[in-house]
């Protein structure tokens, strides 16, 4: 490969909260090993790559200036954020009147529900739940309405539209969260499925928040459809979150968009945003999105992908095949996995929470699945070097599920 993933970069003492946020504490953050082992983050959503080098030459490059003063967002940052769409998502109609900045996609979720919704109001959201939509809905006065995804026959995580009608009518939802893909469940939605839930939302009247933030990162040659355009009843009634952050590792910079086609929606969506006067882009950002989206980076994507594709079917192989009693379906986007061992707990007579922190003492810093509204589970993100995979399993064997 051209580009380094395999170098185990030392990040403490280096802010991250991947390694040196263990043991806060505030029970987000998984404990710290016991001594004799070292951590291998596989929890919080960020990776143990470097990111790409055309980010941070385009951050070098405008670091060589020495002015940080107010700014205005240059051209290229749009037509970076219409080419990407165009080239990598098959996207040609975004325009760039169509793209506004947000903090983060979270931050744009709640200014679109601030739009549609009203305190109080009732907001579908799949489950398991991304921990992110928990909080910040919840903690804007919105309540959550779980529809659950099922496995089929084949181990695929499958939405039940029977379900969604019906919590949508008894708890007059008029506002849905969309995770394309799925976190944590890494399953990447075909056409049919977007069509039919999008069917049902129409039915309804359900404007739809479609978190896209993982749409860069396919596995084993999956495809990502926008939501916005497999209708144009969703094309005028979906906005639309995207970041690079997720894919570039670049979360501590700060900086997302939305991509939403109606005006009226638009309108009001970014008035939301621009309540707190704190919404604003910062100079780096904007610069480390046009190095992001570039040729360079659309190169050193693919390989990105190559890397979580092996180390996805690694880890879900080695699951299948050594633990009998734990479930797990094999991600096709993202890179986490979601590992049920309710099974494996009953027929060993452990608690769940003995066996989460039976990972967490040898260095395996998993995620509860407690926090994704999926207890029994753990959340399991391999976006490490390959080794590093290879090794936590070798501790899981010898140490935990042993």
């Amino acid at each position: 490969m051209k580009y380094d993933f395999t170098t185990i970069l030392n990040r403490h003492g280096q802010d991250s909260m991947a390694v040196d946020g263990l043991g806060d504490g505030t029970g987000f953050c998984p404990a710290a090993p016991r001594e004799g082992f070292d951590s291998i983050p596989m929890w919080v959503a960020d990776m143990g790559f470097a990111t790409a080098p055309s980010v941070t030459q385009a951050i070098a490059e405008r670091l060589a200036h020495p002015h940080f003063g107010y700014y205005q967002t240059r051209d290229e940052y749009y037509q970076a954020i219409i080419d990407w769409h165009r080239t990598r998502k098959g996207v040609d109609d975004i325009t760039r009147e169509h793209i506004g900045y947000q903090n983060g996609v979270l931050g744009g979720v709640v200014s679109a529900l601030g739009a549609l919704c009203s305190a109080g109001d009732n907001v579908l959201v799949h489950s398991p739940t991304y921990v992110g939509f928990t909080h910040a809905v919840g903690g804007h006065g919105y309540n959550l309405v779980h529809s659950p995804l099922v496995l089929d026959k084949d181990g695929v995580w499958r939405m039940d539209f029977e379900d969604m009608e019906r919590r949508i009518v008894q708890n007059r939802i008029h506002a849905a969260i969309f995770c394309s893909p799925h976190n944590p469940c890494g399953r990447v939605w075909e056409r049919w499925e977007i069509e039919r839930a999008m069917e049902l939302f129409e039915r309804h009247h359900v404007y739809v928040v479609s978190d896209e933030i993982w749409s860069d990162l396919l596995l084993d040659g999956h495809r990502h459809i926008p939501t916005q355009q497999v209708s144009e009843w969703a094309h005028a009634h979906v906005a639309a979150f995207y970041a690079p952050s997720k894919t570039f590792n670049l979360a501590g910079l700060i900086g997302s968009y939305h991509v939403i086609y109606d005006p009226w929606l638009r309108d009001r969506v970014e008035r939301q945003g621009s309540l707190s006067h704190y919404n604003a882009q910062n100079v780096l950002s904007m610069h480390a999105l046009m190095g992001a989206y570039s040729a360079a980076g659309a190169e050193w994507v693919d390989e990105l992908c190559q890397v979580l594709s092996a180390n996805a079917t690694y880890a879900y192989e080695h699951i299948r095949n050594t633990y009998p009693g734990v479930r797990c379906a094999k991600a096709q986007g993202t890179y986490v996995l979601l590992a049920d061992c309710t099974q494996w707990c009953h027929e060993h007579a452990m608690s769940y929470e003995q066996l989460v922190r039976a990972g967490w003492d040898v260095g395996v810093t998993w995620h509860d699945g407690c926090l994704f509204d999926c207890p029994g589970c753990v959340r399991i993100a391999v976006s490490v070097p390959h080794s590093q995979v290879v090794e936590a399993f070798d501790r899981l064997d010898k140490y935990v599920f042993c």
